[in-house]
């Protein structure tokens, strides 16, 4: 049985690659607002690198949790927009996550609950044209909107058992090693991954730990905070967004280990 999430103010997020130069984010709000006029839309951004699910998926799973209950996110870094990808609403125990099922949405809902999935296939709840190209106008952002006025997510369209889980949302625990990948690297150098304080937690994570990380086999203390390791001394720690993040204190951990999004990292515990 899914846990009602209480709407007590009426928030819709926007994540895409679609940048400021063209009209398409504008569209986007247009379409929210002129079925839900009270709605405050939030952009959490529209920089996204094309097509880049990965680092929009850690945009979002890093925003989110900071936003009310019942918040509404609207994600589109969408480059399979017009073929059998689904499109799909995630109800969570705090908040609703609605896009393509490309993984986009997966890694901040499940930091959040999974409570149930639907495909967006009720065309009542779409503009009367739905174009090929952008679902992000005519799908995703009408299903904000109409949830927002209290439409159930049943209404929707059909419950599914699961959303598209891509690699870079994967972490697995095999004979005392957690694995894991680059979900991004920040201004500073600081390598963020995928594995999330709780699996950290779950694994025992602690003390001194040893990181396998394109090849090179790494030991360094596990901290709270970057100061406490010693001038360029590496380190590990929970980041700010929840994501263990391997990191060189005043310096560059992805220069100094060349590591890029999409490497796997390896914790041996």
């Amino acid at each position: 049985m899914s846990i009602s999430v209480s709407m007590p103010s009426k928030i819709a997020t926007l994540t895409t690659d679609f940048g400021l130069k063209d009209p398409y984010t504008a569209e986007m709000k247009a379409a929210i607002l002129s079925i839900c006029p009270t709605t405050t839309i939030v952009d959490i951004t529209h920089e996204i690198a094309k097509f880049n699910t990965r680092i929009g998926a850690y945009m979002l799973a890093s925003a989110a949790p900071y936003f009310p209950e019942g918040s509404v996110h609207v994600a589109v870094i969408d480059p399979g927009v017009g073929t059998r990808r689904r499109p799909i609403l995630i109800q969570t125990t705090q908040a609703f996550f609605i896009g393509p099922d490309n993984g986009v949405l997966v890694l901040a809902a499940e930091k959040q609950g999974i409570t149930r999935i639907h495909e967006l296939s009720n065309p009542q709840f779409m503009l009367p044209k739905v174009s090929n190209t952008f679902h992000g106008r005519d799908v995703f952002a009408p299903a904000a909107a109409h949830l927002l006025n209290g439409v159930k997510p049943e209404e929707f369209g059909s419950k599914i058992s699961e959303a598209v889980k891509p690699e870079f949302a994967k972490v697995t625990l095999r004979n005392g090693v957690l694995v894991g990948e680059v979900l991004h690297v920040d201004g500073f150098g600081n390598i963020i991954t995928n594995i999330t304080e709780k699996e950290a937690a779950q694994s025992h994570v602690k003390g001194a730990v040893s990181v396998e990380l394109l090849g090179n086999k790494l030991k360094m203390r596990f901290c709270k905070a970057y100061g406490e390791a010693g001038s360029k001394e590496p380190l590990a720690l929970i980041g700010s967004q929840g994501f263990l993040e391997i990191a060189v204190n005043q310096g560059n951990a992805a220069t100094k280990f060349r590591a890029k999004p999409g490497d796997k990292i390896k914790l041996l515990l």
